[in-house]
């Protein structure tokens, strides 16, 4: 299993990842003191990984390289595949190895996929439940992303179902109630963005009388903060064909049907990878 993704370097994060967990660099530390004081140095290890909870599976390739960087040796199959949806008590990947490498890989392999997961198991039951109420509208993510991890978190979003809204700061504009204040209006912000060149300009409001001056201005998306159903309806007739539309703000499980009825093209939710829970994936290893 490989995983590639623009921007991301996997070889660095995962060696900077165990070096966090080894205590590279601090005195003392670049060791795993417990498995070099309590397992023989040729032990070896068969290990099962699988999920305790009904969940989509994202990052195995990830725990792959984990136990790779410290046995290039181990023998590892993978027995579904990221983007899949497994029951409760499904094996997700079978091992051989190492002893003390595969323990000390353990948690950082553990950590990424119980967390990558997670954010693809909500993701998931987001898009469920706004099919709801459209089975047009699409889900994006934010760029509430924990630092480091962005890259990987919204790979997860995909894995489950969901779309990326922008990446970064450097792939569209996104004109917020801050830009605004600054600019000294909706129409101002929009037009100082067009001017500079920028592609797409996306721009928040969250009232009607903001529509016309945004569109006239040169906005592509418009980003309909805190509205209701009604309101969103409305501003969906208002704006027709002449920007995308979004829904944001105020949106949970038992929110997200309605507001998608609207007939917004998307609905976007920080906390698919703001807030989402761990998904519950356990590895259990026997000595062989």
């Amino acid at each position: 299993m490989t995983l590639t993704l623009p921007g991301f370097d996997l070889d660095r994060f995962i060696r900077e990842t165990l070096d966090e967990d080894l205590g590279v660099g601090l005195e003392g530390g670049g060791r795993d003191v417990t498995s070099e004081s309590v397992i023989p140095a040729k032990a070896r290890f068969s290990g099962v990984m699988d999920s305790r909870d009904a969940v989509v599976v994202a990052g195995l390739p990830l725990a792959e390289a984990f136990f790779r960087q410290l046995d290039p040796d181990v023998e590892i199959e993978a027995l579904v595949s990221d983007g899949d949806s497994v029951t409760p008590g499904t094996d997700l990947m079978r091992m051989v190895g190492n002893a003390r490498a595969l323990l000390t890989a353990e948690r950082s392999a553990l950590n990424i996929v119980q967390h990558l997961s997670g954010i693809a198991t909500l993701t998931r039951d987001y898009v469920a439940a706004m099919r709801v109420g459209s089975a047009t509208c699409t889900l994006l993510d934010t760029r509430k992303t924990l630092p480091g991890l962005r890259a990987l978190e919204k790979y997860a979003v995909r894995m489950g179902g969901g779309e990326n809204h922008r990446m970064g700061l450097w792939d569209a504009a996104m004109i917020k109630d801050n830009h605004v204040a600054v600019a000294g209006s909706v129409g101002a912000a929009v037009e100082r963005a067009a001017a500079a060149g920028v592609k797409p300009i996306i721009c928040e409001v969250d009232r009607l009388d903001q529509i016309e001056p945004a569109l006239e201005a040169g906005a592509h998306h418009l980003l309909l903060d805190n509205m209701d159903p009604a309101t969103l309806t409305q501003a969906v007739a208002m704006i027709g064909e002449r920007a995308r539309t979004e829904a944001s703000g105020g949106i949970n499980l038992d929110t997200i049907a309605d507001k998608a009825a609207s007939g917004v093209d998307y609905c976007s939710v920080g906390r698919l990878t703001q807030s989402a829970p761990a998904a519950d994936i356990g590895l259990d290893f026997t000595p062989l």
